[in-house]
């Protein structure tokens, strides 16, 4: 068997550091002989999807660890969009929405509460009264995804530069949709603006009287009489994993965005659940990873459940989700190490604190390589601060891509062209030499 590389990302696990720690990090505060044995066993070092101080969503920092350049970035909207199933083609533009609760002030209208709870019965109620819309020669949809989520997309001549309308604060007044500066003069771009803007506004004229609303009001419920975009997206025509880096790909992965994203540069998809059990379910995504290393190259073992611990603002449950996940790599990862052809690499793919404003941070997170050739360093634990003294130094973007090549002995010899396209991999798709002219 040649070299497999099993990616294991853990979602969100980079932090900043908390009094109740001891002014530790979440992850320097868990306890993780497994992570850490990896470490001591292998080279550390930082990892950063983009630039130092860029605070990145969990899709841009995906697509650039699989080796992609931001220009070539559909937009979430759009890999939602391909994740639900959801049939667009190059022409239309997807935005992710949601229905939230708002009040109008001085003629805007702000955001009261960003997801109100609701029954099935009422989502499903909101949904149809949203319906369809049409508007200058763009027509729009709304597609659920999930509960009160969904995807509106736009049919016509449309292009996805537009901002949001999402404040991500509540108490701030929804954004006005504006054409981005660089693309306003576009006719497409002009007619999603104006097209969006009326649907939204049709929609809360509908929703703000509606029969579930007035219901909600008199139970004192939050209403859910708004939809609230950002990230609207374009697909666009990109070359596939396989032929850009020579591997076959797989991602284990639970979350739409994640499928969306295997749908869009080609890698296969294991989609997968949470159960609540954090260590159980990546125990079971490490044994798919192992019995999928006869099919693959590349396997990507993903977990939100990090992130969605530091979401909820509280350092001690984050601390809690690592300590279990390592339990849940420990059950498996045994033969996974005993392997010789196979290159292990744990890291995440941005850093979100547990506490304060912000949504996603942008300090570099913990990376970790261990397998046959690689370098042993002096760094004996699995965490931000000792691994910033690792072998691997500072690794960027679609660094990390190149040397997963080069520790698979698959990295090309820097300026050999054995093919018209300059391929990262060795020995590359090439046509063969024919004797005759």
């Amino acid at each position: 068997m040649s070299k497999k590389c099993i990616l294991i990302l853990l979602d969100g696990l980079g932090d900043r550091s908390y009094e109740e720690l001891m002014h530790q990090t979440p992850l320097q505060a868990a306890q993780t002989p497994v992570l850490d044995k990896l470490a001591a066993m292998g080279a550390s070092g930082l990892y950063h999807a983009a630039g130092m101080g860029q605070a990145l969503t969990s899709e841009n920092a995906h697509f650039n660890m699989f080796g992609y350049d931001s220009a070539s970035f559909p937009g979430r909207g759009a890999l939602e969009a391909l994740g639900a199933g959801i049939d667009i083609d190059l022409n239309d533009v997807a935005v992710l929405a949601h229905f939230a609760s708002v009040r109008e002030q001085d003629g805007y209208l702000v955001l009261e509460k960003s997801k109100p709870e609701a029954s099935d019965n009422e989502a499903e109620a909101l949904i149809r009264e949203a319906g369809e819309y049409n508007k200058d020669g763009v027509s729009i949809r709304f597609t659920q995804t999930r509960g009160l989520s969904g995807i509106i997309t736009l049919y016509g001549n449309v292009a996805p530069f537009v901002t949001d309308t999402d404040p991500m604060m509540e108490g701030r007044p929804l954004a006005e949709i504006r054409p981005w500066e660089c693309h306003s003069r576009e006719a497409a771009v002009r007619n999603t603006s104006k097209a969006l803007k009326g649907y939204l506004i049709r929609t809360y004229d509908r929703l703000k009287t509606h029969p579930v609303n007035l219901y909600r009001k008199k139970q004192g419920l939050p209403l859910l009489n708004a939809l609230v975009t950002q990230r609207a997206g374009q697909l666009k025509e990109i070359t596939p994993f396989s032929e850009k880096y020579g591997l076959s790909g797989l991602s284990i992965a639970s979350g739409i965005v994640y499928w969306g994203i295997c749908a869009y540069i080609g890698l296969d998809s294991k989609k997968v659940i949470d159960t609540g059990k954090p260590g159980r379910d990546m125990a079971e995504r490490l044994s798919i990873a192992r019995d999928s290393l006869g099919t693959y190259d590349f396997i990507h073992v993903h977990t939100k459940t990090p992130d969605e611990a530091a979401h909820r603002k509280n350092p001690l449950a984050k601390k809690a989700v690592i300590e279990s996940l390592d339990k849940g790599i420990g059950e498996v990862i045994g033969p996974l190490m005993n392997n010789p052809d196979v290159f292990i690499i744990v890291t995440a793919d941005h850093s979100t604190p547990s506490s304060g404003p912000l949504i996603h941070s942008g300090e570099p997170v913990p990376l970790t390589f261990y397998g046959r050739g690689v370098r042993r360093d002096n760094v004996h634990r699995f965490d931000e601060i000792s691994a910033a003294s690792g072998a691997l130094g500072c690794v960027r973007g679609r660094e990390l891509m190149y040397l997963i090549l080069n520790h698979l002995d698959r990295s090309k010899l820097y300026g050999t062209m054995n093919s018209p396209v300059d391929q990262p991999f060795w020995p590359g798709h090439y046509e063969p030499f024919k004797v005759e002219n």
